[in-house]
């Protein structure tokens, strides 16, 4: 601060070049202040030539609402990541099971219309949910991220794998077998319905990259919980009314059915929060999920 009517700056931090300097100015010479990374004005007591040289104008002058707007972009910039995570899983995931089927000689184990309403349907309301989930409770402990740093980081790419591979490994199998013994609208209807579970219990799985859902709230997230209940009772709808039957080529599942799939799509969330209880532990990996 070099007085009331000179330039008063206040570099609020800089760990290294590219993570950033905001610089508060209210005064008219700005000079100085244009090189931080971002110049702040003060909105009630900062002059209008300092108002149109800066990035931003703190409205209220108030220093707090600084720290509420980066926990705020920091809460959207992870939402963003957990919805591109959870839909480019799912989807990497249809592509390598109708592959993988394709290998083995086998009918595609879903149709076109299926995997539209898995796509736009039952993806779709969990997606949406994900944008708006509670930020993390130390999201503003965690460091600056790098601004070149790619959305896809090692977790999720490694989320993306691993859901893809489970996806596979479940569904397969699983539609092979039913084929010759149940035929293929049965064994279609039990790849559609174990595809739209398995994204279910992922869709838990992105809410965090690092911590499990039950240090997160399991229910913190009422929409997704909505989201989650909703498709799954659309996707009972395609699978029960005889006339959405004919249209999704479908049939009803029985219990033992439905106690399969859940059992099987299951092991996304179980596999995934095994992973996070086990990373602290390996030191490389731990360094990979930071």
């Amino acid at each position: 601060v070099r007085g009331r009517r000179s330039l008063r700056s206040c570099v609020l931090a800089r760990c290294r070049p590219g993570l950033g300097s905001p610089t508060l100015w209210p005064a008219v010479r700005v000079d100085p202040s244009v090189k931080a990374d971002m110049g702040v004005a003060m909105g009630i007591t900062g002059t209008e030539v300092t108002k149109e040289a800066s990035d931003m104008v703190l409205a209220d002058d108030n220093f707090v609402t600084i720290v509420a707007a980066i926990e705020e972009g920091r809460a959207i910039y992870a939402n963003v990541k957990k919805y591109l995570a959870y839909l480019l899983s799912c989807n990497v995931g249809e592509i390598l099971i109708m592959f993988v089927a394709s290998l083995m000689g086998l009918p595609l184990p879903l149709t076109a219309i299926q995997i539209l309403w898995v796509n736009l349907v039952t993806d779709g309301l969990p997606a949406i949910a994900l944008g708006v989930d509670p930020p993390e409770p130390d999201i503003m402990l965690q460091p600056p991220r790098d601004p070149k740093e790619s959305v896809f980081t090692a977790p999720v790419k490694l989320l993306i794998a691993v859901i893809s591979i489970l996806m596979t490994i479940g569904i397969v199998p699983v539609f092979a077998a039913f084929l010759p013994r149940e035929g293929l609208v049965k064994a279609q209807t039990m790849a559609f319905t174990m595809m739209t579970m398995f994204e279910m219990f992922n869709a838990f799985n992105c809410r965090s990259e690092r911590y499990s859902i039950f240090q997160v709230g399991p229910f913190a997230n009422v929409w997704l919980i909505l989201a989650v209940l909703s498709s799954i009772l659309l996707q009972a709808a395609v699978i029960y009314i005889p006339f959405l039957q004919s249209i999704f080529s479908t049939v009803a599942l029985g219990l033992n059915d439905w106690l399969l799939v859940i059992a099987i799509s299951s092991s996304a969330l179980i596999v995934v929060e095994l992973g996070k209880q086990l990373v602290p532990l390996l030191p490389s990996m731990h360094k990979v999920s930071q």
